[in-house]
């Protein structure tokens, strides 16, 4: 498991951890974290059904309020996926189906947990974007 030492990336750790958590409660098997090549990281692999899941986890920090309502910041988890980035995890999963000897037959898709995270109260909500790339 790799280290996590500056402030943001103990958020983004925050952030994995509260995904992991939530894929969990929700029927997956989570099969890896931090799947890393020179050229980009995974950060969870899971499983649910027979489809592997590549997951993305972006995570901002916000005010959850008493009713569960998200006081965001001006930048929402997806706006931190681009083109550049999915060309990245999209090689990075090919990598991985070939070093994991993964059929081409096997099902995949590349997903984005978008997580809010309220620092203040140490809440988190999870919402997951599925097939990102379809």
């Amino acid at each position: 498991m790799k280290q996590f030492t500056s402030e943001t990336q103990k958020i983004g750790e925050f952030g994995e951890n509260s995904a992991c958590a939530y894929l969990i409660k929700n029927g997956y098997e989570v099969i890896e974290r931090n799947f890393t090549k020179k050229y980009g990281e995974i950060d969870i692999v899971a499983k649910k059904r027979n489809n592997i899941h590549f997951i993305e986890v972006k995570a901002v920090s916000c005010e959850i309020g008493h009713d569960n309502v998200i006081h965001e910041t001006i930048i929402r988890p997806e706006d931190n996926m681009h083109p550049m980035k999915i060309r990245r995890l999209t090689n990075t999963i090919q990598a991985y189906l070939l070093e994991k000897n993964i059929s081409d037959d096997v099902l995949w898709q590349l997903d984005l947990a978008c997580v809010h995270i309220d620092l203040k109260n140490k809440k988190a909500k999870v919402e997951i974007m599925e097939n990102i790339i379809a």
